[in-house]
């Protein structure tokens, strides 16, 4: 994606199911756990470079003794300075101690990092910062090991202050209102109610704390705690959480929004954010690796028994197309198809555009991650060229003009395949003020010069996705330019984005949106403005509606959301998106022409002209038929939530306002 944007982060979860000398006996060493952490936050490393956090648990620890660790760094290089952290945890216990105990449990009582449970997560920093703060596993101390709570996650929910007033309802005084603060406090709200109203019905046929705390963490419902918790969440999620008592959970939304997968075998239970990490680490077939079923949980209680448990009723399955677009690691077998077959769905268009004269046309890629669909581009275009030079062939035959020259020519024509552009990794823009950074910009891709015909030739590049333009507009065409092209075609593997993600991906501002930006354009060409009046006092109504009805109070004990209900006694409509009125008036090849007009270098000699080709829709579900999520590109939100943020959106808007369109801040 040439446009930098924020977006998934990344979960990793290890529970061992041995005890630690079984991992000494057979791997060598007791830290193989800590091991396949590491490898799977390697792996996972393009979900985060913003932040990235280390938690370690250990179960049957002496009382007094701390039980769980938690390690977390900000900033570039995040995740290397995490584990450099470690390591040195371990060199200093080898110079204090004068060697590392061989036993596993005389280590484990020494050594910070070594324990049954670990829990890893990679962030990119978005509205919250990039503090060590906002670095995920969050904590919730508590001198019961069975109300102490580590949370991480990959989501967003739409409705964070909304749920923050029900805390204030249930009497509590919550620091600060991100989601990942206000998650882990309405989890631990009904822990703590659990926890108490198992002590009370067990206090009088145990003998003992000992004996209490071990009944209480046989009996612990952590299913019932998330049904309790999550019953007004609305938003896209993966939850991972720590039990101080040695159970921990991974749930998912009940759309599947966030992606979450499992694997499991004799010796241990593995939770991450991508499937092929999983696979990578474990050295696995990809059947063996499980996705967690939207609205379940996946519950390894604290003897590491392992079960999905459901904890909302599953909705229609939406999960992100951005995942498999452009986010998720290329090397699953999945993702890399997809990617491909997005590329070949592009070939009619590309042929179109250039009027299928692919003899003075060059093809090529940017940014890097546009290559696996530039493969498949190639491939399409390949099968192109053997259906026409077969249909060629069987023409010169029949006309009787078929001789080794010309079939020779015939089969000479292939794709033109050049490496036209590539990033300039080296190039630093914050060495310089903001006077001298947009030409620094500019340059932060560089060229092959020579390789086409200046005034002849088409170059055609293929990028993931469209967002913002900027990148575009600012640096590649501009450098793209100076090759002389006789016409530029950038084409997108992704739709036109129209609408903002509020599930996780950092895309909540319209304004920003450059198919946004060309239907604004449009509609003050032709006169039609005053469209614009018209959706924000409809997005205006609704949301005003939409407010009378948040919930008055909670039911201290059970949690039940208690409604002022509006007039006419409904309690929740779905608002409709408005804002898809702005794109109505449109076709999708009007928008994209705008679009090709408004990413046009300025300032330059060079006088081709410039298309820009979106995949469609139907390409789009075509090619990725498993992953339906495609609210940014057609403004069909999977909960409520989403369309009222869509409103919100283009208010802030009208009203020139700033900042995400939900009052959530994502971890």
């Amino acid at each position: 994606m040439s446009d930098s944007i924020k977006h998934e982060c990344g979960l990793a979860l290890v529970r061992l199911k041995k005890p630690l000398a079984h991992y000494a006996e057979r791997y060598g060493t007791p830290m193989w756990g800590l091991r396949k952490l590491y490898l799977l936050m390697e792996k996972q490393r393009n979900r985060g470079q913003d932040g990235a956090g280390i938690g370690v648990l250990k179960t049957g620890m002496r009382s007094g003794a701390r039980y769980y660790h938690r390690h977390r760094e900000s900033g570039s290089s995040c995740l290397d300075r995490a584990w450099k952290h470690i390591h040195e945890d371990l060199d200093r216990l080898h110079r204090e101690l004068g060697g590392v105990p061989q036993d596993p449990q005389v280590l484990k009582q020494h050594y910070d990092w070594l324990g049954e449970v670990h829990i890893g997560h990679l962030r990119y920093g978005t509205h919250g910062g990039n503090s060590i703060d906002v670095c995920h596993p969050y904590e919730r101390a508590s001198n019961w090991p069975s109300r102490y709570l580590s949370v991480a996650g990959n989501f967003n929910l739409t409705n964070t202050h909304e749920l923050f007033d029900m805390l204030v309802g249930l009497g509590q005084q919550p620091l600060g209102s991100a989601d990942t603060s206000t998650v882990m406090e309405k989890i631990g709200h009904f822990l703590d109610e659990a926890n108490e109203s198992l002590q009370r019905r067990l206090r009088h046929q145990v003998e003992g704390g000992a004996d209490l705390a071990a009944r209480i963490a046989d009996e612990l419902d952590l299913g019932q705690v998330l049904r309790r918790a999550a019953r007004a969440w609305d938003g896209g999620w993966l939850i991972c959480g720590l039990v101080g008592h040695g159970a921990s959970f991974a749930f998912r939304d009940p759309n599947g929004i966030r992606p979450g997968f499992w694997y499991e075998d004799d010796e241990v239970v593995a939770v991450a954010s991508e499937r092929v990490a999983l696979v990578t680490c474990f050295d696995v077939g990809l059947d063996q690796v499980k996705e967690i079923t939207p609205g379940c949980a996946l519950i390894i209680d604290h003897r590491a028994v392992a079960k999905e448990v459901e904890v909302l009723p599953q909705a229609e399955k939406r999960s992100c197309s951005f995942e498999r677009i452009y986010f998720s690691r290329g090397n699953d077998a999945d993702i890399y198809r997809e990617r491909k077959a997005l590329g070949r769905e592009l070939v009619p268009a590309l042929l179109k555009a250039i009027d299928n004269d692919l003899e003075h046309t060059v093809i090529s890629y940017v940014p890097n991650t546009a290559e696996t669909a530039y493969y498949g581009l190639l491939e399409g275009l390949e099968q192109h060229l053997a259906e026409w030079k077969e249909q060629a062939i069987l023409k010169h035959q029949d006309a009787g003009t078929l001789n080794h020259e010309t079939i020779s020519k015939i089969l000479a024509v292939r794709p033109w395949q050049e490496k036209a552009a590539l990033k300039d990794a080296k190039l630093r823009t914050f060495i310089t003020d903001d006077r001298d950074r947009g030409d620094l910009v500019a340059h932060a891709y560089d060229i092959t010069r020579g390789i086409l015909r200046p005034g002849v030739d088409n170059l055609a590049v293929i990028d993931d996705s469209i967002v913002r333009g900027t990148t575009l507009r600012q640096s590649i065409l501009r450098m793209l330019s100076l090759l002389q092209p006789k016409r530029i075609v950038v084409l997108s593997s992704a739709p036109q984005i129209r609408y903002p993600d509020c599930y996780g991906i950092d895309m909540s501002e319209l304004g920003k949106f450059i198919a946004f930006e060309a239907a604004i354009s449009l509609l003050k060409e032709r006169g039609q403005e005053k469209l614009l009046t018209e959706v924000y006092e409809l997005c205006q109504q609704d949301l005003a509606r939409s407010d009378a009805r948040k919930p008055a109070a909670v039911e201290p004990l059970t949690g039940q959301i208690l409604r002022r209900a509006p007039a006419g006694g409904e309690t929740h409509v779905a608002q409709p998106n408005h804002v898809k009125r702005i794109y109505a008036p449109f076709s999708d090849v009007e928008i994209s022409a705008k679009v090709a007009e408004l990413v046009r270098p300025r300032g330059t000699t060079w006088n081709g002209e410039v298309d820009v080709v979106y995949q469609t829709v139907e390409g789009l579900r075509w090619a990725i038929p498993g992953h339906t999520g495609d609210w940014y590109f057609t403004g069909d939100y999977p909960t409520p939530g989403g369309t009222a943020v869509a409103n919100r959106a283009f208010v802030n808007y009208m009203e020139r306002r700033g900042g995400r369109a939900y009052e959530a801040k994502r971890g």
